[in-house]
């Protein structure tokens, strides 16, 4: 296992994102934001996973809020990293929203404060000036940025006039955008790629096939769709025969790969304390050349259906799949 370091930073290459945490949309329950989220934080924690991510817009501050409830007297423990949603992040608004997101925490200073994505009518500069100042009052130890593409990046940490530590965007076995100039980037300048998603959404973990998909919010995204999960079969094939050789999951494998990438932090959610301990336990795993090729060469012969065309054909398989089977059902 490998620290990954950047500035004076020093990161476990596993770290928590807490999207799940009382967002409505994962429809966990009061008990798993009660109980179970702030118990996969300790637990993390113990196992020495130091970046723990939330955002204020996810579950419209709850998750922030069970975050610092959860790093209560553990705060020195945590490189804490939360996020500001980018509406009119200029001036005094960017002070005003950070405290906020401070006191929703229980802490006096953040870690790392991303911009969530760019915003296209908000000068780098006018948001780079408020940041600067938090930076130098300590209420902000670093900047990071999230979804940001290159260009951004970079004119954002010449206006701030600092380094800006880290990009969170999506990062996977089957979303590896990020290889073409982010992570080079990342890696010839000393900063942190924050990969999130990293077993796409539950994509790359084993648990789902064409014959059974999840329900909720991930049922209506295009990677779910069923002729999407058919096409994965290769990687998921991968996935399992090398962790058969480890003695792994195939989303501790999933993992793995990700961190064999230099400058590279994963942040899947857990929704169980069981999850989170795999979770960590995948930094422990060294992949060999050969089973990375393999991996890597299972990913460049994934080639899923995208754009609205793509989709609305790949949906109306679904249609008539069900209505065929609903005739059949009927002759019966």
């Amino acid at each position: 296992m490998h620290l990954v370091e950047a500035e004076d930073v020093r990161l476990f290459p596993v770290g928590l994102g807490t999207w799940q945490f009382g967002s409505n949309e994962w429809a966990y329950g009061s008990v798993y934001a009660h109980e179970t989220a702030p118990a996969i934080v300790n637990r993390s924690l113990d196992l020495g996973v130091n970046l723990i991510d939330t955002a204020e817009i996810y579950g419209f501050g709850r998750s922030e809020r069970i975050v610092g409830r959860a790093i209560a007297g553990r705060r020195d423990e945590v490189f804490l990293a939360t996020k500001i949603l980018p509406v009119l992040p200029a001036g005094p608004v960017v002070g005003w929203r950070a405290r906020g997101s401070l006191g929703r925490l229980g802490t006096d200073h953040v870690d790392l404060y991303q911009l969530h994505w760019p915003n296209p009518v908000v000068p780098a500069r006018a948001t780079a000036a408020e940041l600067r100042r938090l930076l130098d009052s300590g209420v902000v130890r670093h900047v990071g940025v999230s979804n940001y593409p290159l260009a951004a990046w970079e004119e954002l940490e010449r206006e701030l006039g600092a380094p800006v530590l880290a990009n969170q965007v999506r990062y996977s076995l089957v979303d590896r955008r990020p290889e073409a100039e982010l992570l080079p980037w990342a890696q010839a300048h000393g900063r942190v790629i924050i990969a999130y998603s990293p077993l796409a959404q539950g994509l790359l973990s084993g648990h789902y096939g064409p014959g059974r998909r999840p329900h909720g919010l991930r049922a209506r995204t295009t990677p779910f769709l069923p002729r999407n999960i058919s096409a994965l079969a290769p990687v998921l094939d991968t996935l399992q025969q090398v962790a058969a050789a480890h003695d792994a999951s195939p989303a501790q494998i999933a993992l793995a790969w990700c961190l064999r990438r230099p400058n590279v932090v994963v942040i899947p959610g857990a929704s169980s304390v069981e999850q989170a301990e795999s979770n960590a336990a995948s930094a422990d795993i060294e992949l060999s050349d050969e089973e990375d090729e393999a991996l890597t060469r299972a990913s460049d012969e994934y080639q899923p259906v995208s754009g609205p065309a793509a989709v609305v054909r790949a949906r109306a398989d679904v249609v008539t799949a069900r209505l065929r089977s609903i005739a059949s059902g009927l002759r019966a």
